[in-house]
């Protein structure tokens, strides 16, 4: 959400028991909040507000942290069970329903199973998991405005995809559209070969000796 509201210039106010950033991301007015109680309880504030600005629940996105998802890979789903998720919980608890979009992020689980689960979570991540971290954050980013714009199942396709799965997908159609034009440039090549070639037999209008 700040990393967010950061790139699109908006500012943080407190409302109540939340924080929140408003604009427009191409024509469409977008509200972020940030709730100020604990997560277990994060879902009385969506509640609020959602009753508050008049959205039906499958207007709403909840962006949250998965433990059960590899660090630096995100998944987007258009509703949905908690799954575990206390924060998550109290939200579905609160809108009397689970027909709403929610947006992933991976952190994965603590390597040492000594380290407390909240221990881990609100700790500061190091070397190369900040860098999947990171990148897991990027891609969230990259999604909201996507799903903005172009819906849900479009954006799934787009965001749901293996990083690496996707990389092969995205080399496979780079190989395929070089081959089909290598393939235009020689027809193309033939087809000037064949017009520059000598004409045969006698010439219109010049004697046969």
């Amino acid at each position: 959400a700040d990393r967010l509201a950061k790139q699109q210039e908006w500012t943080w106010e407190r409302r109540g028991r939340a924080m929140l950033a408003n604009g427009n991301i191409g024509s469409e007015k977008v509200v972020l909040i940030k709730p100020l109680t604990y997560m277990n309880n994060s879902g009385e504030v969506v509640g609020e507000l959602v009753r508050w600005y008049k959205v039906q629940p499958e207007d709403i996105l909840v962006v949250y942290d998965e433990l059960d998802l590899p660090v630096g890979r995100v998944r987007l789903n258009s509703n949905g069970r908690a799954g575990g998720h206390n924060g998550m919980s109290s939200v579905i608890h609160h809108l009397h329903t689970n027909q709403f979009p929610r947006l992933r992020v991976g952190v994965g689980r603590p390597s040492n199973n000594r380290m407390e689960t909240i221990d881990y979570v609100l700790g500061v991540p190091a070397g190369d998991e900040r860098i999947e971290l990171t990148t897991g954050e990027d891609r969230a980013l990259e999604a909201i405005p996507l799903i903005i714009k172009q819906g849900i199942p479009t954006t799934m396709n787009l965001i749901n995809a293996d990083p690496e799965a996707q990389k092969k997908a995205e080399e496979k159609r780079r190989l395929q559209l070089e081959r089909r034009e290598q393939e235009r440039l020689r027809r193309q090549a033939e087809q000037r070969e064949q017009e520059n070639q000598p004409i045969e037999g006698p010439v219109p209008g010049r004697p046969v000796p």
